[in-house]
C-alpha cells in the first residue's frame, strides 16, 4: 500500500511539471508572435533609404545559428561558393544572381535592326565595347531572360488623380508580363517619395501598394529616383537593376536636381531606367520630356510619351519585353576602377547581312559611387 501511493505521489509531481512546461513554452511562444509586425506592415509608410533588406547569406546564417541553438549542434557552414566572372547562379529558393570581378563592368544591351525590330541571335563576337574610346575585351557574355530587381515609381500628385486606375493596371501587367522571379517595389511620390510596398513578387501587393492613391502636392520625381536608386543599391538581392519612373508633368518640388538624379543612376551597377510621359504640349511639358529623355538614354532605358492613356499598358508590355530580351556583356576596364571617375561607354554590334544594328545601352557610368559628388539621398517621410 505505501508503495502504491508513493507511485501515485511521484506521476502527480511528473504530470505537474509536464503541464508546467507547456505553459510556459507557449506564453514564450505567444510573446514572440505578439512582438513580431507582419511584413506588410513594417513595409508601409517607410522612408525609401532607410529600408535596407538583409541578404540572404545573412538570413540564412541566423536562420541556422536560431536552429542551432535549439538543438545544441553548431550552425552549418552558409557561405555561399561564388561561380566564375560572369556566370549566372541559382541560389537557395530560386533566387539569380551575376558572380562578377570587382573590376568587371557588366553592361546590358538592346540590340535593333533597321526596321526597329530586335535581334537576339548574336554571339560574342559580334560585338565590340569601348571604354573612353578604347576597345575593350569582353570577358563574359549571355543572352537570355534574367530576373531583375525593378522598381515602379508613380507620380501621386494632384494632376495624376484621373491617370491613375489606368496607370496601376499597366504597371500590374508589367509584372505579369516579366519574369516571374522577378522582385518589385512601389514608391508613390508626390511632394515626398513613399515606399508602398517593399521587394515582393506577389502581385496582390504590388497591386494594394499600387492603389495607395492620394493625388494631391507636387511633383518631386528627381528626389523619387534618387530614392528609389538607392534602395536598389542597399536592398536588391539581383544584380540587374531596372527602374520604372510614370509622371504627367514637369518636376517642381525636388531638393535634388536632374543633374543630381542623372549622376545617381549612373554608378557601375546603376539601374536601366524606362520613363513614361503623360504630358501636354506646353512649355513645361518640354522641360519635362527632355528630364524623362536624359534618364533613360543615359542609362540605356527608353522613354516613353504615348497620346493617349490607353496607350499606357501596351507600352508597359513592351518594357517587360526589352528587358527579357537583352545581352549581358562584361568586360574589364584596361584604366582601373580605383582611379575613379565617369567613363564614357560605347558597344557595337556587327552581324552577317546586319551592317547597321543599333545598340542601346548606358553612356556611361561613374567607376566608383564613391567617388561620386551627388547630394546624399532626400529623407522621404514616414506619414502623408
Amino acid at each position: 500500500m505505501r508503495r502504491s501511493n508513493k507511485a501515485l505521489v511521484l506521476r502527480a509531481l511528473f504530470a505537474i511539471l509536464l503541464f508546467a512546461t507547456g505553459i510556459i513554452s507557449g506564453t514564450q511562444a505567444a510573446s514572440a508572435s505578439q512582438g513580431q509586425p507582419s511584413n506588410s506592415q513594417s513595409a508601409q509608410q517607410q522612408p525609401v533609404q532607410d529600408l535596407t533588406p538583409p541578404s540572404d547569406a545573412e538570413a540564412e546564417r541566423a536562420a541556422a545559428a536560431a536552429a542551432a541553438a535549439t538543438t545544441n549542434q553548431p550552425a552549418p557552414d552558409t557561405t555561399t561558393t561564388h561561380a566564375p566572372a560572369g556566370q549566372i547562379t541559382t541560389g537557395k529558393g530560386g533566387t539569380y544572381s551575376i558572380r562578377k570581378d570587382v573590376e568587371e563592368v557588366i553592361l546590358y544591351a538592346t540590340v535593333l535592326d533597321p526596321h526597329n525590330r530586335m535581334v537576339t541571335s548574336l554571339d560574342r563576337n559580334a560585338f565590340t565595347v569601348y571604354e573612353d574610346g578604347q576597345p575593350q575585351k569582353i570577358t563574359s557574355f549571355r543572352q537570355s531572360d534574367i530576373p531583375v530587381s525593378l522598381g515602379i515609381i508613380i507620380d501621386n500628385s494632384g494632376s495624376m488623380r484621373g491617370k491613375r486606375n489606368a496607370v496601376n493596371q499597366a504597371s500590374l501587367n508589367l509584372v505579369r508580363a516579366s519574369n516571374p522571379d522577378d522582385e518589385v517595389f512601389v514608391v508613390n511620390f508626390n511632394d515626398d517619395a513613399y515606399l508602398d510596398q517593399d521587394f515582393t513578387s506577389n502581385i496582390n501587393l504590388l497591386r494594394e501598394g499600387l492603389e495607395h492613391i492620394e493625388a494631391r502636392g507636387g511633383t518631386a520625381m528627381y528626389d523619387a529616383v534618387v530614392a528609389a536608386s538607392d534602395h536598389l543599391a542597399k536592398g536588391a538581392k539581383l544584380q540587374k537593376k531596372v527602374l520604372l519612373v510614370v509622371t504627367d508633368g514637369e518636376d517642381n518640388a525636388s531638393r535634388d536636381s536632374l543633374e543630381e538624379a542623372v549622376h545617381r543612376v549612373q554608378g557601375d551597377a546603376g539601374p536601366t531606367v524606362y520613363t513614361i510621359g503623360l504630358l501636354d504640349n506646353d512649355r513645361q511639358a518640354k522641360r519635362a520630356r527632355r528630364a524623362l529623355e536624359r534618364l533613360a538614354l543615359e542609362t540605356g532605358g527608353v522613354a516613353y510619351f504615348p497620346k493617349d492613356l490607353s496607350e499606357v499598358d501596351d507600352i508597359s508590355k513592351s518594357v517587360a519585353h526589352d528587358i527579357r530580351n537583352q545581352y549581358t556583356i562584361g568586360y574589364k576596364p584596361t584604366r582601373p576602377q580605383a582611379e575613379g571617375g565617369f567613363r564614357t561607354v560605347k558597344v557595337e554590334a556587327h552581324g552577317e547581312g546586319r551592317t547597321k544594328l543599333q545598340v542601346r545601352t548606358r553612356s556611361g557610368y561613374y567607376a566608383s559611387q564613391k567617388q561620386a559628388s551627388a547630394a546624399p539621398a532626400p529623407n522621404p517621410q514616414t506619414s502623408r
